[in-house]
């Protein structure tokens, strides 16, 4: 009875290392799998850093998960726009927000207003302001 039971501990300790042994390769699999993920999202980054960025400093009001704040353009490109405020919005957040252009800088009748939907990719902090980055998903122009 004792040969049976410690040849059966031994055929567990067999199967849990093996477990464990799948599960670190798992892990190591998965590290791999993430890593190689951030490399790609670095790459689109970039991508959209090489857009031409305008310096225009325009009133924007932006909306995520219940909240609205106020902030200011520092710069637009086709990609993207870098916004002022006074409050952190986290990277990744989903944000809705609009841009009203005067009229005289687009030379319209009226003011036009740009709603448009994005997600923050970069936020820190900037002369005493809170810098959001944020890839613009969607948008569409509105008379004001």
């Amino acid at each position: 009875m004792w040969v049976y039971a410690a040849l059966e501990f031994e055929r567990i300790c067999d199967i849990l290392e093996s477990s464990i042994e799948r599960t670190v390769l798992l892990s190591v699999a998965e590290i791999d799998r993430a890593m190689a993920e951030a490399q790609s999202n670095l790459g689109r980054y970039d991508e959209m850093q090489s857009a031409p960025r305008f310096p225009l400093h325009l009133t924007a009001s932006v909306k995520t998960q219940g909240n609205a704040y106020t902030a200011e353009t520092e710069n637009i490109s086709a990609n993207g726009v870098l916004l002022a405020m006074d409050n952190d919005v986290p990277v990744g957040s989903m944000v809705d927000f609009t841009i009203l252009l005067p009229a005289e800088v687009v030379g319209a009748r009226q003011d036009v207003q740009i709603d448009c939907r994005g997600r923050v990719v970069r936020s820190f902090e900037d002369r005493g302001r809170r810098a959001v980055g944020v890839v613009i998903d969607e948008y569409h122009f509105e008379r004001a």
